[in-house]
């Protein structure tokens, strides 16, 4: 084969490589971090800590109460006040975590036998049981009208039967390639590497190929957040909706900036020790210093 065969070969297989290392990053986020039950979990029970997320919830709920009520104008604001500090109170408690977490783990479940095919009716979720437990609560600490809490099956719909033939080709594709995505960036990058006529070349464009790939890829997680957030409709707070999307990609963030960081530091050692070989090379090619014999003294 020839070098300038071997060249472009190389070039191809290392442009593949960085090209495939964000999207690998992307791919194994969504298969392994967001697919998995109890590391989703995991991720979601934070969020019952979240002070955004404690705040959307308790002015969810007080709203929710006071449009059960009728309280006249003089005291409208502090009985709405009362329950806000009172729910508020609530969602700092192990009773409002194990309800956050029963019901993101019923609607993450639901999703995924919707997305595997097992069931093709609306994927919906039922908010009752969370709400029966926050109104026992809310009872038994004196909280007023929280007897008056509607406790109704309200099923709020993930997805509709229409959008599921569409996100079950993509999630069958997703979990394929969160398996061989990273394995054929590794393999891309080793072949060419070991193809390369200057290896050294071919090391420091794949580091600096690897790391543009992640500060991509962190711009890209950064620009989602912001499209997130436009989008959502005005009665969504939007502070919450932030920490949300915040918790879900901290993974993907995390892999962004340690990619950057393999990328710098293998473009890095791979131009030292370049500069550390041409200089042993000079230094060796270099005639000798002749050395001149002491003059003797005449006397």
């Amino acid at each position: 084969m020839s070098r300038r065969v071997r060249s472009v070969l190389s070039t191809v297989l290392v442009g593949l490589a960085c090209l495939l290392a964000p999207l690998s990053a992307l791919a194994a986020w969504a298969k392994y971090g967001i697919e998995d039950g109890s590391r989703y979990a995991a991720t979601t029970a934070q969020l019952a800590s979240d002070a955004q997320v404690r705040d959307a919830v308790a002015a969810a709920v007080t709203d929710d109460i006071m449009r059960e009520v009728h309280v006249g104008p003089p005291l409208q604001a502090s009985v709405h006040a009362f329950v806000h500090d009172a729910v508020r109170s609530f969602t700092g408690t192990e009773a409002f975590r194990s309800a956050w977490a029963t019901a993101n783990l019923t609607a993450h479940d639901a999703v995924l036998r919707a997305l595997r095919g097992e069931d093709d009716s609306p994927v919906t979720i039922d908010l009752a049981p969370a709400a029966e437990r926050m109104k026992r609560q809310l009872t038994d600490d004196h909280v007023p009208f929280a007897r008056r809490i509607p406790v109704a099956h309200t099923e709020i719909t993930l997805l509709r039967p229409e959008d599921l033939s569409k996100l079950r080709k993509g999630f069958h594709v997703l979990e394929v390639a969160g398996f061989w995505l990273p394995v054929a960036a590794v393999g891309f990058a080793l072949a060419g590497i070991l193809l390369a006529v200057y290896r050294r070349r071919a090391v420091l464009a794949t580091g600096l190929g690897t790391a543009l790939g992640a500060a991509l890829l962190g711009v890209a997680i950064s620009v989602g957040r912001h499209l997130t957030l436009r989008d959502l409709p005005a009665d969504v707070s939007h502070p919450a909706a932030g920490a949300v999307y915040d918790a879900l990609t901290e993974t993907l963030r995390t892999v962004s900036w340690l990619l950057l960081a393999l990328g710098l530091t293998v473009a890095l050692a791979a131009w030292l020790t370049g500069l550390y070989v041409r200089r042993r090379r000079a230094s060796a090619g270099r005639p000798p210093v002749p050395v001149e014999e002491p003059t003797r003294a005449r006397v």
